[in-house]
């Protein structure tokens, strides 16, 4: 009896919680405008029981079609309930086709008022199909290929070898030939509970994300920026490969992303980093407070399109409508590209910045090659050239424009994720490029500093610093 009562509060809370995000996913699925990936959310701190609620909202959004055809039909979804209409959902799903465990909610008491019609609607819409089971109602859906696990091992708060021996105690675990302090599990390993992550000591980050900081490459004492920061995995990795010495300004537009940044931060144990609710449109290149950045993280807004499988993209209701039309000249798609392409612009016009690293998790060409050769010749007279970020690997970019060899893309043929990453580091006045090294920051012919971005506006020191979220995660 005690094990059945503990199941059904286990289902109640884990329904809630699922409704809760599945409330998010959607309404940021029909704005475009998402929080945060499925995974994400539901791995938030927020969320108490992650594995029942991946579960929930995973197989939720499975059936729904099929859901809100069968409850539209019985006229549950009154006004009283479409307030509500995610946990109706929710527990719809895990009554019918899951746990089939009913407790004492509202919800609970709703579904399975109505159990006997629902399973009615269910048969006659399989009639209607010709079909013999739901199963062959649900649409064919993406398969994922199993990838390694990857981990990168945040060395602010512990060194490689003391993960690998501790993990290596219970799973079989590699240290990456290429990226630093990255380590290599089996695919489906599942550490998202384990100690080391939830203390902050190791982040579960893909080798293509962590590939991005490491081609940026800023040292102990540096001052960067990271435009586009949030969920905030590469600002602490930039943190880890300062040393935590010099500053870090990591922007985030979006409140909710800024928070989920500023929990990110929190987890690193990074002191140096200074975390903005704001534009990095706003800066104002020519501040003098900005006189001594000397790189910066550029990694936009953009389809996603690289990761759009690990994100579980193909479970939103958006992505059928997607794939009825060409995802790489959609509008949305368009207006994602002009936009990275005055970002890229503006972040080459910090007058001392040396390196600026542009990337995306996107697979299309017109967010990645086309994005950096419209910019090319700006960063051209402004000092600029492409660099070639981990030359031994093999994937290139697309060969639509002369240097574009030097770009870097990463493949689900690679057993990675679809990312994009461009280099550019500011040419010395003698012509070579300028490596990173301890010392001045690069010295710009005064009319180059001069130089504007059309139409960005002013984002003063004063009210910068009023925008500053936290040093180290504090509240705002």
């Amino acid at each position: 009896m005690a094990s059945r009562d503990a199941a059904e509060r286990a289902a109640f809370f884990a329904r809630r919680e699922a409704a809760a995000v599945l409330r998010r996913v959607l309404r940021g699925d029909a704005t475009r405008r998402a929080a945060g990936s499925i995974k994400s959310l539901v791995y938030s701190p927020t969320v108490r029981n992650k594995r029942a609620t991946f579960a929930l909202v995973c197989q939720t959004l499975k059936y729904l079609p099929i859901l809100k055809e069968v409850l539209g039909s019985s006229g549950i979804l009154n006004s009283k309930w479409k307030k509500q209409e995610e946990l109706v959902v929710v527990t719809a799903y895990d009554i019918l086709f899951g746990q089939g465990i009913a407790v004492s909610g509202s919800a609970e008491q709703l579904i399975m008022t109505h159990k006997d019609t629902l399973s009615n609607a269910l048969d006659r819409i399989c009639a209607k199909r010709k079909v013999s089971n739901v199963q062959d109602l649900l649409g064919k859906k993406t398969e994922v290929k199993p990838k390694p696990r990857f981990l990168r091992v945040n060395t602010l708060k512990t060194t490689t070898d003391s993960v690998v021996e501790e993990l290596g105690k219970i799973h079989m675990v590699d240290k990456d030939d290429m990226v630093p302090d990255m380590l290599v599990l089996p695919p489906g390993t599942d550490l998202h509970s384990h100690p080391l992550v939830t203390n902050g000591k190791v982040f579960l980050q893909g080798k293509a994300s962590c590939m991005v900081a490491v081609a940026l490459s800023p040292k102990p004492g540096w001052k960067v920026i990271d435009a586009c920061a949030a969920p905030g995995n590469k600002t602490v990795h930039l943190a880890a490969l300062m040393n935590g010495e010099g500053s870090i300004i990591a922007c985030e537009l979006n409140k909710e992303r800024a928070k989920t940044l500023q929990h990110t931060v929190r987890r690193s144990g990074a002191n140096n980093i200074q975390t903005v609710n704001g534009d990095f449109l706003d800066i104002d290149s020519n501040d003098p407070s900005y006189a001594e950045v000397r790189a910066i993280l550029l990694d936009p807004s953009c389809s996603g399109s690289g990761i759009s499988a690990e994100r579980l993209d193909y479970l939103l209701p958006s992505h059928s409508r997607d794939e009825q039309d060409d995802a790489s000249t959609s509008s949305r798609v368009l207006k994602l590209s002009a936009f990275q392409k005055k970002a890229l612009s503006h972040a080459l016009s910090f007058p001392s910045v040396e390196r600026v690293v542009y990337s995306t998790c996107s697979i299309h060409q017109v967010e990645n090659e086309d994005v950096v050769n419209a910019v090319l010749p700006l960063a051209t007279s402004l000092g600029f050239e492409l660099a070639t970020p981990f030359p031994q690997w093999h994937r290139r970019g697309l060969p639509v424009f002369e240097g574009s060899e030097h770009l870097l893309r990463t493949d689900p043929e690679d057993n990675l994720e679809g990312f994009f990453i461009a280099l550019f580091v500011r040419k010395v006045a003698c012509g070579g490029v300028e490596e990173p090294s301890e010392g001045v920051a690069l010295e710009v012919p005064r009319k180059l500093a001069r130089r504007r971005r059309n139409g960005v506006r002013a984002f003063s020191s004063l009210r910068l610093s009023r925008m500053i979220l936290c040093s180290n995660g504090g509240l705002w």
